[in-house]
Parts: structure tokens; C-alpha cells; sequence
């Protein structure tokens, strides 16, 4: 913060809380929106503190608005937008009707009751600040969760959970109905578990959200999945891909007819992949067509369906249509079921390229998959091109990070040897107010790619288990694993051998 706000004068929020009469003059959306907290009076000049340079335009708009002196004062940028939530909740607080929000939701509540209660301006503050502090921090997912005493709200940034605000319980029931009636749910079912979809417009960006409602033990659990639509796409350049790697993957998907596989876990960026690929390969003759669920992002030039099952548009109807609107290239967001399997390997066979994702460990395990759903293996072997297994690890944060030594047992984990260790250029991020004292800023992938020869084909046809063609592949392909992957991301400093086990599985050297 030092280096950032040099020659300003700085306050410890840990040790001096702000005055009321000062918190009082700024309406908390300013505070929350510009990240400036009103501090105290030095006679006629209200101080406000800021925790980063880019603040700077909001005090001097902030002294015209007051009309009066404003100066800024450094402060950690944490402490501010902590001081502000307590502020802004408290406000928020203040306006509850009493205990009207505590009353007791069973299965008799009034259907009017629930919609006034979700309705409060109150409730209706703080799903708004839910929402727009979790697009700012960049999150992935917002979880609402109820336990005996107390509810959390906790945000996945960078694949991590992180805790966030701790509503007061008497506002749970009128949290999680106002989210129903945002996505269009039945807020009188609180038995069943229900899906929605919100749309959002937060400072300008267009936001869709996917909600999910369970029922617990002490009540309704939301989770939602944010997909900020106006995110620049990736370019397959920024995917963090190795040199080698990334000239092996531009070659396959250069083919003219194919199928082409990215696996991995949920979250682990197998959309982006995508995404980047078609990107990579567009043109304007080529006719480009994907079937999502949902559709992620809208890409220029690129027709895209949402699959609709509620009107029975599943990936597998879907896809048939697409086949016969003359595609050059089918993007399928899954396969999960033999039908679809079906149709995107005759789409393959039958002159078309067709790029989709299955849930497997590593590259190998997807040829065993798609037999396992039933595909034939003369037809599997015939069709793939590729195969790219995938994680996500966190990248060290480029504000913080210096050079370190690793513990030996933790460079082993990871297939780092003495001799490579002596050499390497390790690096770990000491924690900063750039990375909110996490160490890491954004992530990067790491690739395991399986390029198809003949005896790859054989071994699918023979129905090889996924072992046996891994141990080819590394023999003779030069297929290089996840963990292998990742070691190199540790090697050149990207990251941590900590954070590389965490995604990938442990193998023996």
C-alpha cells in the first residue's frame, strides 16, 4: 500500500474507528461503489479514507457533492471495505419492520407473507450488495448457507471458498425468497430443491446467474453461479498453455473433420478451452454452431442454442438439428449420454469438426468413457483427433511474489529432482492488499494432450484399459501429465508445489 499511496498520510482502522457524524454524510452505495470510507472532521475538512490511487476521483467528487473540503488519508483496503459492510449492514439493519423477518417459516407461511417479507428494502439492499460485491471481487459462485445459529455467505474466488459476510439469521428465509422470486421460482416450495436463472445488470455488465436451492437441516441452501457475460474471452495464447503444448493443440484442431475432447472436473475450465479454440479457428466461411448448457458467453460470427429440456431441446435433439443446418464446426457443451455420444461421432465421421467436453481424471480415461457409454470402439477410434485433460491452478500474485526455497518433500511431490531444483526460478507470493493476503491473483491451466495415432486407434478398438494407452502415450507420444505439467508451472515460478497437488493427483516417479 506504501508504494502505491506514497507521500499520503495514513490511519489503522484496526486501532481508530470512523465517526458516526462522518458516516453519516455518504450514502453507502458511494462507499461500496468507489471503496472510500468517511473517517472523522479536522475542522471544516472531512477526511475520507482510500486504499488504493484509483479512489482519488471519487474524494475530489465527493467534496463537490458535500460542498465542503475533502481529504484522503491511506488506509489498509480490506479494513475499508470491511468498515464499509459493517456500516452498510447496519443500515441495512435499521430498516427491519421490527421482528416481522423473524417470525418462524414453516410449511403453513402465508404465500403473501413470504412475498412481502422477500420484498423489504432491507432484504432487497442486501442481495444487491451479495451481488455486486461478488462480481467486484471476481467470484465464481456465491454460496448462502444456514446453520443452527448463524447464516454464511461465501464466495468462490480463484476455485477457493472464502468467507464473506455473516447475515443475521431472522434474514435467511426472506434472503433466499427473494432469490426465488429474482429466478422465477415457486417461493411457496421450500420441501423440494429448485433451479433458477437470474439476469443481472451490475455498473454496466450484463450477468447471468444459475441459481440453486436445497433444502437443509436448518434451511434453505442457495448457491449460484455467476457468468459475467461482458469478460474478455481468452485467446489460446492466455490459457497459460506451454510452448510446445500449445503448437501440438493448434496443429489438431487445424484438422478439417473430428471429434475433439476437453476433460476434467466442473470448474475446471474446460468451457474456456473451448471458447479459445473456436476463436482460434474462426472464419468467415466457416458456419460455426454450439449447443450449451447454458450459453456462457456470446461470441461474434458463432451461432448458439440453449438447450431447453423443460421443452424437451436436449443436447441430443439439438444436436441432430444442428446437423442438418450445414455446419463446418459443432461445439457440444457435454456429452453425457450415449445418444448424444452417437450423434457427435457420426457428425465427426461425416466431414464435420466437433469439439466437446466429457468428466474424466486425465486424457486417457475419455476414450474409456465414451465406451463405457456404449459408443462402438471402431467408431470411437475412427472419430477422435485429440484428447486435452485440464486443471486450474492459482498463479502467484505479480505484486508479491519473491523467491523462495521449497520444502524437498513437497518439490518430490511434484516430480521436481535435485538437480532440477538447483536451476529453477521457484517464487511465492508473500501476501499483499493486490491479492487480498491470499498469495495468488488469477489462474492458469495445466494441460495433459493426447494426440491419436494408429496404435492409439488399435488400443481403443481393442477396448485397452486407459492405463495401458497412458503408458504408450508417454513412451511414444511424449505425452506429458497433468502433474508434469503443473511441475514445469512451478518450475518457471508460475506457481507453488502446494498449489499444483491440490488439482492433480499424485503420481509415482
Amino acid at each position: 500500500m506504501a508504494a502505491i499511496l506514497q507521500g499520503f498520510e495514513s490511519v489503522d482502522l484496526g486501532e481508530f474507528k470512523p465517526s458516526a457524524e462522518a458516516l453519516a454524510l455518504v450514502d453507502g452505495d458511494y462507499a461500496l461503489k468507489h471503496q472510500v470510507l468517511p473517517l472523522w472532521f479536522d475542522g471544516e475538512v472531512l477526511e475520507v479514507a482510500i486504499g488504493s490511487i484509483d479512489s482519488l476521483q471519487a474524494v475530489d467528487d465527493l467534496g463537490i457533492l458535500l460542498g465542503r473540503p475533502v481529504r484522503a488519508i491511506a488506509a489498509e483496503p480490506q479494513l475499508i471495505r470491511d468498515r464499509i459492510e459493517e456500516r452498510f449492514l447496519e443500515g441495512i439493519l435499521s430498516q427491519l419492520p421490527g421482528e416481522d423477518l423473524g417470525a418462524e417459516i414453516d410449511d403453513t407461511t402465508d404465500l403473501a407473507d413470504l412475498q412481502k417479507m422477500a420484498g423489504e428494502t432491507a432484504v432487497v439492499q442486501m442481495v444487491n450488495l451479495i451481488f455486486a460485491q461478488s462480481v467486484r471481487d471476481g467470484a465464481s459462485d456465491i454460496h448462502i448457507e444456514p446453520y443452527e445459529r448463524e447464516v454464511k455467505v461465501r464466495y468462490r474466488i480463484d476455485g477457493i471458498l472464502h468467507d464473506m459476510m455473516r447475515p443475521p439469521k431472522k434474514l435467511h428465509a426472506a434472503l433466499v425468497s427473494r432469490l426465488k422470486i429474482l429466478g422465477e421460482m415457486n417461493i411457496a416450495e421450500r420441501r423440494l430443491p429448485q433451479d433458477g436463472r437470474i439476469k443481472l445488470n451490475i455498473a454496466g455488465r450484463s450477468i447471468d446467474v444459475r441459481v440453486s436451492i436445497v433444502p437443509t437441516v436448518y434451511g434453505e441452501r442457495a448457491v449460484m453461479r455467476i457468468l459475467d457475460k461482458s469478460t474478455a474471452m481468452l485467446g489460446l495464447a492466455d490459457l497459460g498453455m506451454n510452448h510446445d503444448t500449445l503448437e501440438r493443440y493448434r496443429k489438431i484442431i487445424g484438422v478439417p473433420y473430428g471429434i475433439i475432447l476437453v476433460t476434467g472436473p466442473t470448474g475446471s475450465g474446460k468451457s474456456t478451452t473451448l471458447y479459445a479454440s473456436l476463436q482460434e479457428i474462426y472464419s468467415p466461411s466457416l458456419n460455426i454452431l454450439t449447443i450449451e448448457d447454458p450459453v456462457e458467453y456470446q461470441v461474434p460470427g458463432i451461432g448458439q442454442i440453449q438447450v431447453r429440456p423443460g421443452i424437451g431441446l436436449s443436447f441430443a435433439s439439438g444436436l441432430r438439428s444442428i446437423v442438418r443446418q450445414d455446419p463446418d464446426v459443432i461445439m457440444v457443451g457435454e456429452i453425457r449420454d450415449h445418444e448424444t455420444a452417437e450423434i457427435a461421432i457420426h457428425a465427426a465421421l461425416t466431414g464435420h469438426l466437433v469439439f466437446s467436453t466429457l468428466h474424466t481424471n486425465d486424457a486417457p480415461g475419455a476414450i474409456t468413457r465414451l465406451l463405457d457409454m456404449g459408443v462402438e470402439p471402431y467408431l470411437a477410434a475412427s472419430s477422435l483427433v485429440g484428447v486435452v485433460a485440464q486443471r486450474l491452478v492459482r498463479r502467484n500474485c505479480p505484486n508479491c511474489a519473491v523467491p523462495v526455497e521449497f520444502d524437498r518433500d513437497a518439490l518430490r511431490a511434484v516430480g521436481i529432482s535435485d538437480d532440477e531444483a538447483r536451476g529453477a526460478n521457484f517464487r511465492a507470493g508473500k501476501g499483499c492488499d493486490k491479492c487480498q493476503n491470499t498469495r495468488f491473483k488469477g489462474r492458469q491451466g495445466v494441460y495433459e494432450l493426447l494426440g491419436i495415432d494408429d496404435q492409439i486407434r488399435h488400443l481403443t478398438v481393442e477396448r485397452a484399459s486407459a492405463g495401458v494407452i497412458k503408458d504408450y502415450a508417454i513412451k511414444n507420444l511424449e505425452l506429458r501429465s497433468l502433474l508434469g505439467d503443473g511441475k514445469m508451472a512451478v518450475l518457471t515460478g508460475k506457481t507453488t508445489p502446494d498449489e499444483v497437488l491440490r488439482v492433480c493427483q499424485r503420481e509415482d516417479f
